[in-house]
């Protein structure tokens, strides 16, 4: 199986340039991200980046933290083009299972993108308020829980098994920290990694041996070496 790399991004011009990659099959935004690119208004903003990405999957983050307004503005966000996958995060910031918001939008036919998925147990969950015929993604984010010590991969395995009984369920790879993440992807069973521009781009030289890589270290040293002028 293929893992699909999604562009983890908010900028315009960069969202330009990588949707004209054959590589990069859909985006995935957030509110940081969004806020971190300048956007003033979510709306209008969000309209900019699908007048650029027309066809290739997006998702855009619902940022209440009421149950009832997420679904709102669930309904309202995904008015605004049909390749909208509605990002809902798996619980709010008091530690309330949003399951209730998934299972009506999912009911309604609407894509989801559950996001700040940690475990398997949470990917349990999700699995149990939802159907089996309209699109899915579950988010699980590998690195922040790298970052503190904890080991993703378990729960990668566990959650890729138990949702595979669901054909409209992708399991999808965030966080990423390097480029190594994307092979690992791909090894689990991932459907999907979203990776940052920077990674994308360093994903697309895979191949070089190690004597490349060790020549072309050394010759970095020599210049910098040069360049500095150093003497003994």
């Amino acid at each position: 199986m293929k893992t699909k790399i999604f562009c983890d991004i908010a900028e315009l011009d960069l969202i330009k340039k990588f949707n004209r990659k054959k590589i990069v099959k859909g985006f995935t935004t957030n509110p940081s991200l969004m806020r971190k690119a300048g956007a003033k208004d979510y709306k209008s903003y969000a309209k900019k980046i699908l007048k650029i990405c027309k066809k290739k999957p997006i998702s855009f983050e619902v940022f209440s933290d009421q149950i009832k307004t997420m679904e709102k503005q669930g309904l309202i966000i995904n008015k605004w083009g049909k390749n909208i996958f509605i990002k809902i995060p798996v619980v709010n910031s008091k530690g309330v299972f949003t399951g209730k918001v998934i299972k009506n939008l999912n009911s309604s036919g609407i894509k989801l993108n559950i996001t700040a998925v940690y475990t398997s147990k949470q990917t349990q969950k999700i699995l149990k308020v939802i159907n089996k015929k309209t699109k899915v993604i579950i988010s699980i984010f590998a690195g922040r829980a790298a970052d503190v010590g904890k080991d993703p991969i378990p729960e990668f395995i566990k959650s890729i098994k138990i949702a595979k009984k669901f054909k409209n369920v992708e399991i999808l790879w965030a966080s990423v920290r390097e480029p190594y993440n994307y092979l690992q992807a791909k090894q689990l069973g991932c459907h999907i990694i979203t990776v940052p521009p920077s990674i994308i781009e360093k994903i697309e030289k895979f191949g070089k041996s190690f004597e490349s890589l060790t020549k072309e270290t050394v010759k970095n040293f020599l210049i910098d070496s040069r360049k500095s002028k150093f003497k003994i």
